[in-house]
């Protein structure tokens, strides 16, 4: 991995890049580049996909493949157990913004009375899973990221395996088969929140592996190196869930495991705040208002919200719009248009299209000018 990096300190490769280069599984890639970071042997950067590359500290971690046991990481520093319950409302309230990991920020909403990430580290202190759900883009890896900074994520799709949680052997530059521990290891010997997304598109048998962890055992067996795994305190599960998306499954064996389950949806309050076209918002209402009553399957929620912001910003107002159009599925696009149609009170919207060719001369003038009589309209 560190080898990798040195070999193009000007690129900056998120785990996939790694993954396929070095013919390794995504969990192993992810929990070996995250070592490279918590060691300061390699940066992190990006502001959604992670992207790492090479400091001044990588091409000596190049030299030696380390692996590091578990158990011998330094635990969380303050364990659960040690917290002192606090009522509700002696607590002080973090309700500002607050800065996550990658740099993005993200605005506290209201949870039981209080802020959520308050709730969620109250709940990791009483060691009680939680489950999000909610449809994709509301904000649910976002929640997590903002209440524990010291959180480990695994990515779940059907694809994923019992190695891309607890590890798997790995061939270092010597030829020699290492094993590499995951990211369930990682946050059990170090006391760390570990973040299952997308946990129902992840098969039921490699999730089993997880749940010796989040009961009373709180311990795994790693079969390939014949050892038990023992949580340490501040070990903590929570799992994400799209109910919409096609192959999620919530099993009545993965449900059980938490005992609080959180809904989440767009706060289209704070779309506003954000200074999203106004106009736009109310269609997201109006949107998911009919999702809600089984008439559409689609709404845009947050995260296209957000989208549509930045597209409006660089492309303008029409393109924006007909991108918002064009990102609906197919089955939900003709509702969406017309919904939008009204909203800014246009005849026709469509999606974001390539037109005809431009001449030379107009293809070079730079965004904003006037030398095209059709620049800047959606086709």
């Amino acid at each position: 991995m560190a080898r990798l990096l040195v070999d193009r300190p000007a690129d900056r490769l998120t785990i996939g890049d790694m993954a396929r280069q070095l013919g390794h599984s995504h969990g192993a890639v992810r929990n070996a580049a995250l070592t490279l970071v918590r060691r300061g042997e390699a940066d992190q950067g990006g502001t959604g996909q992670p992207e790492f590359r090479a400091n001044a500290k990588t091409a000596a971690a190049a030299q030696t493949a380390v692996i590091s046991p578990p158990g011998t990481h330094s635990p969380r520093a303050q364990a659960a157990t040690a917290r002192t319950t606090i009522p509700a409302a002696a607590t002080p309230r973090q309700t500002g913004p607050i800065r996550r990991a990658g740099g993005q920020v993200y605005h506290p909403r209201e949870l039981a009375d209080l802020p959520d990430v308050e709730a969620l580290n109250r709940l990791r202190d009483a060691d009680v899973p939680v489950l999000l759900y909610g449809p994709p883009g509301t904000g649910k890896t976002s929640l997590v990221e903002a209440a524990f900074p010291d959180l480990l994520t695994v990515a779940g799709d059907g694809d994923t395996t019992v190695g891309d949680l607890i590890g798997e052997y790995t061939q270092d530059d010597a030829g020699a088969y290492v094993f590499q521990y995951g990211p369930l290891v990682t946050a059990m010997t170090e006391g760390r929140a570990l973040l299952i997304d997308d946990a129902t598109l992840i098969s039921p048998k490699v999730l089993a592996a997880l749940y010796p962890a989040m009961d009373g055992r709180r311990q795994i067996q790693v079969k390939a190196q014949g050892e038990t795994i023992k949580a340490e305190p501040g070990f903590y599960v929570v799992a994400g869930h799209n109910p919409g998306v096609h192959g999620a499954v919530l099993t009545e064996a993965l449900a059980s495991r938490f005992s609080v389950q959180i809904q989440i949806g767009t706060d289209y309050d704070l779309a506003l705040a954000l200074r999203i076209d106004a106009r736009v918002v109310r269609v997201a209402r109006h949107l998911a208002h009919q999702v809600e009553l089984g008439e559409l399957g689609w709404a845009p929620q947050l995260r296209e919200l957000l989208s549509y912001q930045k597209t409006e910003a660089v492309l303008g107002t029409k393109a924006a719009l007909a991108n918002l159009v064009g990102i609906a599925p197919m089955e939900d696009r003709d509702a969406v248009a017309d919904a939008v149609m009204k909203a800014v009170g246009v005849k026709k919207i469509a999606p974001l299209t390539l037109g005809k060719q431009l001449p030379a001369s107009a293809a070079r003038q730079p965004p904003g000018s006037t030398g095209s009589a059709h620049r800047g309209r959606p086709r």
